[in-house]
């Protein structure tokens, strides 16, 4: 495969043992190295191996969704770089969160967690899968089977009672939010379909993802200027519109239109490939300047989740070039300058390597924190992307995860179980050890049937 190149970038030590990152992102030896760096002060931050704590959890202030997003940055980075460092404690982070449905329900989350949330767990999962990152014997879940149970308990959740359709953002009523449809709900779960339908080849899950996107446009969440919005609100029939714009909502239906594309033909690809453009050509205009990406909340103050948003545009970026190769000419660059900008920032934290959230200030900018380095690590290892194999597949006969067709399947429903918020005790650490929730025999295979 032929290299994609990436500007050197070369910051000067510090003095002692804290010293910025030194980075040299024009060969895949140095991209290897600075990631390595990056990862190691990306987990600095998390607690959960640590005695006494959860594994899988982030210590406050950052929620569970994002321990999810960022052990999926893990799998990547031993995608990328084949470094298997952290292999041990990813798997046994994602297994100790996954429930005793296999579908990242779990006891110590259940209450609290929104849809979203477990669709970033999902998602994480997923990538597992696509990657072949190494699964835990039998009787643990396997990768696919624990995506599937993710989408199997969202499909039962689908909402034709408000507005038509869609996903709430919240699971349970007595949470706020429950009456919000909001974007990267509907964004997880369209995105967790395509990839899904293309690793199976079950159509379902296609039609599912049709579906959903057919009901985000719908509703104007996505515009015919593919602007994607932050959701809208049952309570006025979906009428009004939050307008926000974050990166990880325009990534994760790019990704999902070119998963989209990338396995149909004729003029559902044409349309698909309409669509990939469409949102590509915007997410460029919305999200970068001077070739350099930025959270539009840069401007003012970004809370503690949106400074992990441009994560995940990086690593949906580096997949959607690779399933929909037209757009390598729009991506390509982008993640060759957004990456050399972004380490320019790594000189800060208690290590003095830790990086800052404004990429085009070319220097750090006193915000660091697990958003921040993950952000960081996924847009410089992502130009590893033309070094390491397309995903795998059962249509393809190179993917061998494990399928559970009944994942989910007996986990709670919104409102027909659970009618009180979680106390104290719900929220304190998952009520068993990994060894236990593992108790069982996985059955299945690799395709589903799921009624509409």
């Amino acid at each position: 495969m032929r290299f994609l190149p990436v500007a050197s970038v070369c910051l000067l030590a510090g003095q002692g043992a804290n010293a910025a990152l030194v980075a040299d992102l024009s060969t895949p030896t140095g991209i290897k190295e600075a990631a390595k760096t990056l990862a190691k002060d990306l987990m600095s931050f998390y607690t959960g191996n640590n005695p006494g704590d959860v594994a899988g959890n982030l210590p406050d202030p950052y929620y569970w969704w994002e321990a999810g997003a960022m052990f999926g940055t893990m799998v990547n980075y031993w995608y990328y770089t084949g470094d298997t460092t952290y292999n041990t404690i990813t798997t046994e982070a994602i297994l100790h969160q996954t429930g005793e449905e296999w579908d990242f329900m779990p006891e110590n989350q259940t209450k609290t967690l929104g849809n979203d949330d477990q669709g970033f767990w999902g998602l994480t999962a997923m990538t597992a899968a696509e990657v072949k990152f190494p699964e835990f014997p039998a009787p643990a879940p396997g990768w696919l089977a624990l995506a599937q149970g993710v989408f199997n308990t969202q499909a039962d959740r689908w909402d034709y009672a408000n507005c038509g359709g869609g996903l709430r953002w919240q699971i349970f009523p007595f949470n706020n939010g429950y009456s919000y449809k909001n974007t990267i709900s509907n964004g997880c779960f369209f995105n967790l379909g395509a990839r899904l339908a293309l690793y199976t080849g079950n159509q379902t899950y296609a039609r599912w993802a049709s579906k959903t996107w057919e009901w985000v446009e719908n509703e104007g969440l996505i515009d015919p200027e593919y602007n994607v919005f932050d959701g809208t609100n049952i309570g006025d029939n979906c009428t009004s519109k939050d307008h926000n714009q974050w990166t990880y909502n325009a990534g994760i239906y790019l990704l999902g239109a070119a998963t989209m594309f990338n396995m149909t033909n004729g003029t559902e690809q044409v349309e698909w490939q309409e669509r990939t453009s469409g949102l590509l050509n915007k997410t460029v205009a919305t999200f970068f300047t001077n070739g350099i990406m930025h959270e539009l909340c840069e401007n003012g103050k970004c809370n503690v989740d949106q400074r992990s948003f441009k994560a995940y545009l990086s690593r949906w970026l580096a997949a959607t070039y690779r399933l929909a190769p037209f757009t390598k000419d729009i991506i390509q660059p982008l993640l060759k300058t957004s990456a050399a900008a972004a380490v320019k920032t790594c000189s800060g934290g208690a290590s003095g390597s830790q990086c800052g959230l404004k990429w085009d200030t070319g220097s750090f900018d006193g915000s660091f924190g697990v958003g921040e380095q993950m952000a960081v690590l996924e847009v410089v290892q992502s130009n590893l992307i033309t070094e390491v194999p397309d995903w795998v597949s059962a249509v393809k006969g190179t993917g061998n995860s494990t399928g559970n067709v009944d994942a989910g399947q007996n986990s709670l429903t919104a409102g027909t179980v659970l009618t009180k918020p979680a106390t104290t005790k719900d929220r304190v650490g998952a009520g068993f050890f990994t060894a236990l929730v593992l108790i069982g025999v996985v059955g299945g295979s690799a395709t589903m049937i799921i009624s509409e």
